[in-house]
This record gives structure tokens, sequence and C-alpha cells, in this order.
């Protein structure tokens, strides 16, 4: 499944008490079928925000969204909802794995809603480990796990229902240099071997690396693009 996400002159507003904050000023972005974009910029620069509003988590004050032509921000928040459970892969920097579960149970648990046969699920579960390199660790709860190898079961969870993209907020932030190492490789693979658009967010430089695009954002405001990771070894 691809996809392209356009944004055009999307703004984003909070209101704290009397303040007015402007999160996001009028952005334009748009992300090619395929493409891997690292969005960096100082904490505070609207990050976060805006990757919520490409992945329907937040809607914006103005502007449009389209994703695969679509426009997210006309829909309501059950639509939003619906949209998200069937386009939408999201890997955090904390993996939220449920500690009682093990890795097929963790992965399986997008599926539940679903109308397949639980002997089914567990097989597409089962799939997406063997993708992430986890074949041996189906059985294993989270404690039982290194940092590197929660993350990739939170990343077969997010494939699991094969996404139209992923969304990816410092999916590195709290894994050691070795284990980042081999979580962007594998989401470079997954970008490059199965097609999967990917807008990941980090503060890391060496991240970014493995991005085909990286822009910038800040105080709001979107920068010219630097050009493409060249990827590290």
């Amino acid at each position: 499944m691809t996809c392209s996400i356009t944004l055009t002159d999307v703004s984003k507003t909070y209101q704290r008490g009397q303040q007015r904050v402007d999160v996001l000023r009028s952005v334009d972005l748009q992300v090619g079928s395929g493409e891997f974009l690292a969005l960096m910029g100082p904490s505070g620069s609207g990050k976060t925000t805006l990757l919520n509003l490409i992945g329907g988590l937040d809607t914006p004050t103005s502007g449009t969204i389209k994703v695969n032509q679509q426009r997210i921000d006309q829909l309501t928040r059950r639509q939003l909802a619906e949209w998200r459970s069937q386009s939408v892969g999201f890997i955090f920097q904390f993996y939220n794995l449920m500690p009682t579960l093990t890795a097929l149970q963790n992965v399986a648990l997008p599926l539940l809603l679903s109308p397949s046969a639980k002997a089914q699920r567990n097989r597409r579960a089962e799939i997406a480990l063997q993708l992430v390199g986890l074949a041996e660790r189906l059985s294993h709860r989270p404690t039982e796990l290194s940092g590197g190898q929660q993350q990739r079961v939170a990343i077969a969870r997010a494939i699991v229902a094969d996404p139209a993209f992923l969304i990816c907020d410092e999916p590195t932030g709290d894994l050691d240099r070795e284990s980042a190492a081999g979580v962007m490789d594998l989401l470079q693979r997954l970008n490059r071997e199965h097609g999967k658009t990917i807008v990941m967010v980090t503060h890391d430089p060496k991240a970014a690396g493995y991005a085909t695009r990286v822009v910038h954002l800040d105080k709001g405001e979107l920068l010219e693009p630097t050009g493409a990771g060249a990827g590290l070894s």
C-alpha cells in the first residue's frame, strides 16, 4: 500500500488561558509515496505537533491535510479513529508494550477489532515478528527483551495491519547506539524493500541520515530541505 501526504497552509494554535500560542505557522509540506522523511528542529519547534497532525491524532486550526487525496482534516473524531486504525502505524520513543502479554500477543493487539480468526491474527503477528528479526522471541514478555528488541516488537505491531504509512516519534531516543542503529536499519529496510512511507521526528543526526529527505522546523515554520540522508553503515 503506497501513500502520499500533502499539507497546505497548515497552522495550529493553542489557547492557554489568555495566551495564544502559535505552534505551527502556514506549513506547506509534501511527502511523496515511498519517501522516508525526517523532521528535525529544536525542542518546542512544533515537530511533534506536526507529526500528530499528519497521523490524525490532532486537527489543524487552519489549512488542509490530504493523505492519498483524502482530506483528513475534515473527518470527525470517530472517522479519524477509524482512519488511523486502517492507515497509520505508530512507533514512539517508549515502546508502550503490555507487560503481561507476550511479543506475539502485543503484535496481534491491533488486529483484535478485525473480523479475522485468532489463528489468522496470530499468523500475521508471527510474520511481522519474523520481518523484524524476532522469530525466536514470540513467547517472550517485554521484561525478557532488551530495549532494542522491545522497539522491534513495537515496529512489528505498527506494521502488522499493513498501514499506508508509519509515524515515528523519536524511535531511537531511549536506545543505546548499537540498538538504535539496528532499529534504523530496520526502518530503512521497510522503506526501501517494502515501500513504506515513513515520517520520523528525531533529534539524532545519525538517525536522520537514514532518511531520504530531511526538513527542519524552527519556531513553527518549515525551513528549506537540507537534502537526502546518506544512510549509515
